[in-house]
């Protein structure tokens, strides 16, 4: 398949998706995934000469416990299709696949969409969970202080309440 080609299928995929997308240069996409956990995820998708390179972002860098979080997305990476778990030179965390251009189908684009948000909308509260603790406590208690409402961390309630055990120790 021509990169022409691949570019056809994939924009007639899209147009079909009612998913908010832009053509920010002539072989590059960006679409917004909509999600759960993670509300969306922004990927782009790259037409080369010979393949489709697919890039997520997930998540900024981890502020704390490192080597868990990798090692969590790493043992991770083992079962994923068409694309693993990636951080660049920041300690981003992404997404990221390449595909060749032959395989490019409207099933086939179903499949990556689907992975690429269940991945990052999946990982999205481990990634938190694991990296941003000590943030998401602090955040839970400066709420609590102010009488303001705790319902968008509700999915981490156990941190704040472990929190508390320990104090009242």
């Amino acid at each position: 398949m021509t990169q022409q080609n691949a570019d056809a299928v994939l924009t007639k995929y899209l147009a079909a998706s009612d998913l908010p997308y832009e053509q920010v240069s002539h072989d590059t996409f960006v679409i917004t995934l909509p999600g759960e956990h993670k509300l969306q995820t922004n990927m782009s998708l790259t037409l080369g000469t010979h393949a489709i390179t697919i890039n997520a972002f997930v998540s900024r860098n981890p502020d704390e416990n490192h080597e868990a979080v990798y090692r969590w997305l790493l043992e991770r990476n083992r079962r994923m299709y068409a694309v693993t778990f990636a951080i660049d030179h920041l300690g981003d965390i992404y997404l990221t696949g390449r595909l060749p251009l032959d395989s490019i189908t409207a099933d086939e684009l179903d499949r990556v969409f689907g992975s690429v948000l269940e991945y990052s909308d999946g990982a999205f509260n481990t990634i938190l969970e694991l990296g941003f603790a000590s943030a998401i406590k602090r955040e839970w208690a400066w709420r609590i202080s102010r009488g303001e409402s705790t319902a968008n961390l509700a999915a981490f309630s156990h941190l704040a309440e472990a929190d508390q055990a320990t104090d009242s120790n």
